[in-house]
């Protein structure tokens, strides 16, 4: 069985994975597209998106490793989108276009229902109303034996490791300070939930640290 994992995750130094106020037009939040600029700028980030160049290296390397055997994917529903409450109709269809970089399905968490998307690629968005634990089981269903990456955000992946259902965390820490925001680790004692950090290593864009769980 794959690895429940959360991979490229990335926060500030003062353990920020988003800033206030996020919308449409600041999916991060106000001056949070700050964070992810070690990943923005890897050959991997770019050839998603059928674009040439884009750097190689240790950043790269980490942000192709991050995309490599995901049998499906779960995600918070700020992930999917900026619209919140009820949905006021079925015409947002995420972030990324037509052809989202998953290409496996993908399990949104959501307090309101909403029919399965299918988007081009092999993507296809199932939306899961009963929680983590439900959500990851209907992900082993059809993960194969792949990895199971938890794509955030904040929220998502603070409620993985507090039930101890994450087995491992690669977090990216970005060398900037938000002071405000969604906080990954705030009040998560991770020894006591069983975790500890495997490796560190850092390029001149980022801190990269993996944490994981004891057996």
């Amino acid at each position: 069985m794959g690895k429940v994992r959360t991979s490229a995750f990335t926060v500030s130094i003062d353990g920020f994975g988003a800033a206030p106020n996020q919308s449409l037009e600041n999916p991060f939040g106000e001056g949070g597209m700050i964070l992810p600029t070690w990943y923005l700028g890897t050959r991997t980030f770019r050839a998603m998106f059928g674009q040439d160049g884009g750097g190689t290296g240790l950043d790269d390397d980490f942000a192709r490793k991050s995309m490599e055997n995901v049998g499906a994917w779960i995600l918070g529903r700020n992930m999917f989108g900026p619209v919140r409450g009820p949905w006021p109709d079925h015409s947002w269809k995420g972030w990324w276009g037509d052809t989202p970089p998953y290409h496996t399905p993908v399990f949104v968490l959501t307090h309101h229902a909403r029919p399965d998307l299918e988007m081009q690629g092999g993507t296809t968005f199932h939306f899961v109303t009963d929680g983590i634990e439900a959500a990851l089981r209907r992900a082993r269903e059809v993960a194969h034996g792949k990895d199971i990456r938890v794509g955030g955000g904040v929220s998502v992946v603070r409620q993985f490791l507090q039930a101890g259902l994450l087995d491992e965390l690669h977090v990216a820490q970005s060398p900037v300070l938000l002071g405000a925001g969604e906080n990954l680790f705030a009040g998560l004692d991770l020894p006591r939930l069983g975790y500890q950090v495997v490796t560190h290593v850092a390029s001149p864009n980022a801190t990269h640290l993996t944490f994981a769980r004891r057996s």
